[in-house]
């Protein structure tokens, strides 16, 4: 009997990823978000995340998608011209802003991680980081760590926490993993 087919029950509903609407330069990169969403599928958990069908955000949910399981896109109207070229993948929801998008992403999600991304992605990941700091949610927050790609970010949250401008206990907010299983095994803890 192959265990990897097995469909496992998660805590999580939906899983908010964040993630780049490039596809980054190493194939790991692309790798990994298929693995996820293949990873998300197998826990049955579906998928909310930035609604593009481009980049990593167009990989992880058409895995999602291919294997069965709901995909909400939370989308800025004036992002769709570029982040949605041809098919969209499951449901589209089309927002004001950034700030609405967010929220909304935030709303549907019971957990939140960040494949590797540029500015968007950070920002995204930083915001929701310090939603839950402040008590406005509080959710479980991980980074796909993949080819220690967050590396950099992680010592530098460490470096924060070293110099007195984080807190020990807001340093636990955040987990990270290399894989997308360890990452959703970690978040379920």
């Amino acid at each position: 009997m192959e265990m990897e087919n097995e469909t496992q029950q998660s805590k999580f509903r939906r899983i908010c990823v964040f993630c780049g609407s490039s596809q980054g330069k190493k194939s790991s990169y692309q790798d990994a978000a298929i693995e996820l969403g293949r990873e998300l599928v197998s826990r049955n958990i579906d998928l909310v995340y930035g609604g593009g069908s481009i980049g990593l955000m167009g990989l992880v949910s058409q895995a999602v998608r291919d294997g069965g399981r709901h995909v909400i896109g939370v989308i800025p109207k004036t992002l769709m011209p570029r982040e949605l070229t041809g098919e969209t993948v499951g449901e589209v929801k089309a927002v004001a802003d950034m700030h609405q998008r967010k929220a909304e992403m935030a709303k549907h999600s019971d957990a939140f991680m960040a494949l590797p991304g540029g500015y968007g992605t950070l920002e995204e990941l930083l915001e929701v980081i310090a939603w839950a700091q402040l008590g406005i949610h509080d959710k479980p927050v991980g980074l796909l760590n993949v080819d220690g790609y967050y590396n950099s970010l992680l010592s530098f949250i460490d470096k924060a926490v070293e110099e007195g401008f984080i807190s020990p206990s807001a340093r636990q907010i955040i987990v990270s993993a290399p894989t997308a299983k360890k990452l959703v095994k970690k978040l379920e803890v």
